[in-house]
């Protein structure tokens, strides 16, 4: 990495080789102001308002959240390989600061809410576990979802038993069933709400034309959908959510089992000595204030670098020509 800094003239100085250690370590401890000689280029504190987003209006959290979905075995089904690497990834995201860990009953299935319990409870203060129910697992990579209103209400009190919470801060319908109105779905977590299991409700892989029906129903606070640098499929929502100040948490967010194959992109993050992970991680923080995005990794090594993403700060004009790399990708 090049770090570029200038004198009290803005005189361009001679620029000084950081290794990636060094930027790892900068940016998780605070940003550039560690570093000597000057003003950092491309990453620097996110101790800025923009950092932090509240959900619903009352769960204040770091808008780089932590998915938990990779915490389980091959085809998203059962344990993870190593259960106790799982446990450490899941302690040391809350370490870094990751205060939003997102799951669901259908990953592993069930084996990931309760991971989570193992790893954190009892939990600190402050952190929002998101978990979602409405997607049945029929085997590895297999999902069905199931909108029914006994069904949810089922969903929510073994999810609450798993996890060792009194009330889920946000729960999330996972799948809309096309064969079950909405209203009835709603309906069933409308009635968990009310009965205080669950705090705050939210909807994944949505347009905002269902966003707005369901809305009619229940206070929805954020939308789960897939999103990422290369695949902007769900624009619109993202446009309806900002509008609406709901928080929007793109899953995928880094490409999931695709990749973000893109050798412009790829050349782009080598050139600022990141990954192109790393930089697509910046671009969905840096393309709206209501992006909440939740990387997910079973690797210590690769948390680290997610987290520090937060701290990637780029030009206007860098952003602007990173983001038509991206179009063409």
């Amino acid at each position: 990495m090049i770090d570029t800094a200038f004198g009290t003239n803005r005189e361009r100085v001679q620029p000084r080789r950081i290794s990636r250690r060094l930027f790892l370590r900068a940016t998780l401890a605070g940003g550039a102001s560690i570093l000597a000689g000057g003003a950092a280029t491309l990453f620097a504190s996110s101790g800025g308002d923009d950092s932090i987003f509240t959900i619903g209006g009352d769960l204040p959290v770091n808008r780089l959240g932590f998915g938990a979905m990779r915490l389980t075995g091959e085809g998203i089904w059962g344990w993870p390989p190593d259960r106790d690497n799982a446990r450490k990834v899941l302690r040391r995201a809350v370490d870094l600061g990751v205060n939003l860990i997102d799951t669901a009953d259908a990953y592993g299935p069930e084996t990931d809410e309760l991971l989570i319990a193992e790893a954190l409870y009892p939990y600190p203060k402050g952190l929002v576990i998101a978990t979602k129910g409405g997607n049945t697992r029929p085997g590895p990579n297999q999902w069905v979802p199931d909108g029914r209103p006994e069904y949810l209400k089922e969903c929510v009190d073994k999810s609450l038993k798993r996890l060792k919470l009194e009330r889920i801060d946000l729960y999330q319908l996972h799948r809309v069933d096309p064969k079950v109105p909405m209203e009835d779905s709603l309906g069933a977590l409308k009635e968990a709400q009310s009965a205080g299991k669950i705090r705050h409700i939210g909807l994944s892989e949505v347009s905002p034309e269902q966003v707005a029906r369901a809305r009619k129903i229940v206070p929805i606070v954020t939308v789960q959908n897939r999103y990422n640098m290369t695949d902007r499929k769900w624009d619109d929502t993202l446009s309806y959510c900002e509008k609406e100040k709901i928080g929007f948490m793109p899953w995928a967010p880094i490409g999931g089992t695709r990749g973000m194959n893109s050798a412009a992109l790829e050349k782009a993050g080598k050139d600022r000595s990141i990954t192109v992970y790393q930089l697509g991680l910046a671009w969905l923080l840096h393309r709206s204030p209501v992006m909440l995005p939740i990387p997910g990794t079973s690797s210590l090594a690769h948390l680290e670098e997610n987290v520090a993403a937060r701290k990637i700060q780029l030009s206007p004009e860098e952003w602007k020509a990173i983001d038509a790399l991206a179009k063409r990708a």
